[in-house]
């Protein structure tokens, strides 16, 4: 019996990593319910079996969903499509664990395709120590620059300023310049089209009140952007809860206080839809609704955003998903085309937007 349930637990423990592409250990004992160390065992047993990558703190799968390699810190792309000579791409995100494994995959599968190099240094939401992390990635002596600063979507001069004066090929990822005329490449979700595609859905189920949550990140100013501009175009009620909780650590008592504050203004005010940011939070929502007698989508249609874990959830969430593995490529390609053109400065400025696409699952009902 305690082999069968092991099992049981590692495979539900490859399912989460499945889903996300890494999570921390602090997150997996969460949601398996069991202890950290109980979860740092089970991922050396399948680090050893070659089912995942323990990484600092958590774990990434060995493989993503999709088939392509994830990121760790200072990997390259497969040595053997490394062309002797080619060049070497620096790349900078904020997290190894959420969101940003699946476009360091997409970096990785064209790095391959053309023969690059792909090391990868790993900032932290704080922004502290971003500019030096970048000026060793650039003394390394890499090529050109794949670039996603923690600070938010809306890059401020200042920093757009310290990246050009590297004097290396950079495209930003999920990021735009502050200044909309700045020359600069980038390749970025639309998340306002996110947004505004999630209100649209729970509209056309007949909903006029649709509340947004979200969570203190980068992401949440262009969600309330695309809330903001669907309730207007759609001729939705305006009157609803509009929820940022700053990003409490999860599971903790200020986190719950915000989402039974947000669940009591949705009662309050007439309200049954929400976009909620992220599928955490989304899930939690969930836990809290459960105990207080509520069910998605009976009491509260829900639509989360992100899409990393969303179709775990025991009533599976209708999600939006930033295509995050095509962000990732189009910025290689964009970024590997100047490095190959012969004169990288007469090749065009390209800066791409891509809209996420939206997964309907249980959790909103149907029309």
């Amino acid at each position: 019996m305690t082999d069968m349930l092991v099992a049981q637990r590692r495979e539900q423990l490859l399912n989460e990593l499945q889903a996300s592409g890494g999570l921390k250990v602090i997150d997996l004992a969460a949601r398996l319910g069991v202890s950290r160390a109980t979860v740092r065992r089970d991922l050396l047993d399948l680090e050893n079996e070659g089912k995942l990558s323990r990484v600092r703190g958590g774990a990434m799968l060995a493989t993503t969903h999709d088939g392509a390699a994830p990121a760790r810190a200072a990997v390259p792309a497969p040595r053997s499509a490394v062309v002797p000579d080619g060049p070497t791409v620096g790349l900078i995100v904020p997290s190894a664990t959420y969101y940003y494994p699946r476009v360091v995959a997409g970096v990785q599968a064209v790095a391959a395709e053309r023969g690059a190099r792909v090391v990868i240094t790993l900032s932290d939401y704080s922004g502290d120590s971003d500019a030096q992390r970048i000026a060793e990635l650039a003394a390394s002596g890499v090529s050109g620059l794949l670039v996603a600063l923690p600070g938010g979507h809306d890059l401020p001069e200042k920093d757009l300023r310290d990246l050009e004066d590297l004097g290396l090929p950079f495209v930003l990822l999920e990021r735009q310049p502050h200044d909309p005329f700045a020359a600069c490449e980038f390749v970025a979700s639309d998340h306002r089209q996110g947004a505004f595609a999630a209100v649209r859905h729970l509209a056309g189920l007949g909903h006029q009140k649709v509340a947004l949550f979200t969570n203190g990140s980068p992401t949440a100013a262009l969600l309330r952007e695309g809330h903001r501009a669907a309730l207007d175009n759609l001729g939705l009620d305006a009157d609803v809860p509009v929820v940022d909780s700053g990003r409490p650590t999860l599971g903790s008592a200020e986190a719950t206080q915000c989402y039974d504050q947000f669940l009591s203004a949705c009662r309050d005010g007439g309200v049954r839809a929400a976009l909620v940011h992220s599928d955490h939070d989304a899930i939690e929502l969930l836990r809290r609704m459960r105990l207080q007698g509520l069910q998605a989508p009976k009491d509260l249609a829900l639509i989360a955003y992100d899409d990393e874990i969303a179709s775990l959830a025991d009533v599976p969430l209708t999600a939006v998903a930033p295509p995050k593995h095509t962000l990732g490529e189009y910025a290689a390609r964009l970024l590997l085309d100047r490095l190959a053109a012969p004169d990288p400065a007469a090749v065009p400025i390209r800066q791409m937007l891509l809209q996420p696409r939206l997964t309907i699952r249980s959790s909103c009902g149907t029309v």
